[in-house]
């Protein structure tokens, strides 16, 4: 079978929603470089663009794992069909997935309306695997309503769920440093939501004061919801429902008022600006001309001051 008639294969075995391509499909785009996956992204982009897509983000411990598991069940209780993209820290000797965040949602495996995949992050930075926008396209090609993204859980560097989620929850624990995590620019600028999880410990109430007199300085519209969770005790479980309903309701407003059209518009923009410059960073490192200037010699050359490293910048600019 030829590659077109593989990639054909593919792309009807996603549109057709068949659980076992869909796996298929997303290791060929997480394990191929643009040239080889380009083809089958391009018959699937017509397909793309009616999910909505959840960004759960936060410390590691915070819980972010048990409130999705707990999110799917919420959404599969409206009869919406959930996929889940869990962004797990990477093995440094085989590059897989560490952790397999799908180990906390084992409820949902045979729910064939739940999709559950963990990503390695492969050092990627921000919090999200390389990968993950292309997988995120064939989730949704496949028509799953509701596309969550749990992000691996870096610290207040992981802001790049923003270029890719319609809504982004900020997942908070007392009693894991989160209370001087909220006082720091950057990750807490991203979110949609605050969710103080583990409410039932101790300072959650400081926690939550804080972070609402945090949002009330916000410029955002609409202002972000505050919300506490305890998805971790099943015996006091709460505010699952209610973060689910805030999640509609901010989705709901940014539809209606056109921010969504202009949220998947940017996008687009940071995700070919993001493509091109790998890309033509692939092509100028394969210039034979621009290669020679990477050798053992000129860089020991540097490194002796015989050469300056401006200069062989300007020489590698002009070789382009």
């Amino acid at each position: 079978m030829s590659q077109n008639q593989e990639i054909q294969k593919l792309v009807d075995g996603v549109l057709n929603k068949h659980t076992r391509y869909i796996a298929k499909a997303i290791s060929f785009v997480e394990n191929s470089d643009y040239k080889t996956k380009k083809s089958f992204l391009k018959t699937i982009f017509p397909y793309t663009g009616k999910a909505k897509v959840i960004g759960i983000t936060g410390s590691p411990g915070a819980g972010k794992s048990t409130i999705t598991d707990k999110l799917i069940r919420t959404f599969r209780d409206d009869n919406k069909s959930v996929a889940v993209l869990a962004v797990d820290p990477s093995s440094p000797f085989t590059k897989g997935a560490l952790l397999g965040d799908r180990i906390r949602m084992q409820n949902h495996t045979t729910d064939p309306f739940v999709y559950l995949r963990s990503m390695a992050s492969r050092g990627a930075l921000g919090g999200l695997s390389e990968a993950t926008k292309d997988a995120l396209k064939v989730l949704d090609a496949a028509g799953f309503d509701i596309i969550i993204i749990e992000t691996v859980g870096v610290g207040q560097s992981e802001i790049d769920i923003v270029k890719i989620a319609d809504c982004v929850a900020l997942v908070f624990a007392p009693g894991f440093g989160d209370e001087i995590q909220a006082m720091k620019a950057g990750i807490m600028e991203i979110a949609d939501i605050y969710v103080i999880n583990k409410a039932d410990r101790d300072f959650s109430q400081k926690l939550f004061k804080e972070i609402s007199d945090i949002v009330n300085l916000s410029p955002k519209q609409p202002k972000p919801s505050v919300l506490k969770t305890i998805a971790t005790n099943a015996f006091k479980e709460s505010g699952i429902e209610l973060l689910k309903n805030e999640i509609l309701s901010y989705l709901g407003h940014i539809e209606t008022s056109s921010n969504l059209t202009k949220k998947r518009q940017s996008f687009i923009e940071s995700e070919l600006i993001d493509t091109v410059t790998k890309i033509m960073i692939d092509k100028v490192l394969s210039n034979q001309n621009v290669k020679n200037f990477f050798d053992s010699k000129t860089i020991a050359q540097i490194y002796n001051k015989e050469l300056n490293f401006y200069a062989i910048i300007d020489k590698i600019v002009e070789a382009i």
